[in-house]
């Protein structure tokens, strides 16, 4: 088992990195060529900035004893597809049973945006915000476990 980050924007980094160097866990953070990271622990692998380039190299690496943790649907969806459990910053543990509704919320925002309207965007993150993704995540280890 190895945990994979979709590191570009991903707020809980030091979180996974914590739980996993507890458990003896490898992590890969994958990013984009406009990031750098470094945190002592994690494999960082860096790739070229062009559109979903991070989750191509992604799931090139995924097995299906893999955690992805990844704000993005469509690549939960992929991860998901591959057998391997996929979670979000918030602590949205990505399944069978909610990616359908996801998927079809994240096309209907596109759809409004795309037709000149406008969508609310994401409420600004919290301590609470990452004491569930924090609950969450270390759960889904235990369960791989």
């Amino acid at each position: 088992m190895q945990i994979l980050v979709d590191a570009d924007a991903c707020p809980v980094k030091q979180i996974v990195v914590r739980l996993a160097k507890q458990r003896n866990i490898p992590v890969t953070m994958l990013i984009d060529t406009s990031h750098e990271l470094s945190d002592g622990y994690s494999k960082v692998i860096t790739v070229d900035k062009a559109a979903d380039s991070v989750d191509y190299a992604l799931m090139g690496l995924l097995n299906r004893s893999d955690i992805v943790v990844t704000q993005d649907f469509g690549l939960a969806a992929m991860v998901i597809g591959k057998g391997a459990r996929a979670i979000n910053q918030n602590g949205l543990v990505f399944t069978d049973n909610n990616m359908d509704r996801l998927l079809m919320e994240r096309f209907i925002g596109q759809k409004v945006r795309r037709g000149g309207g406008r969508t609310k965007g994401p409420a600004k993150r919290t301590a609470d915000d990452n004491k569930r993704f924090e609950k969450a995540f270390e759960q889904l280890l235990k369960d791989l476990n």
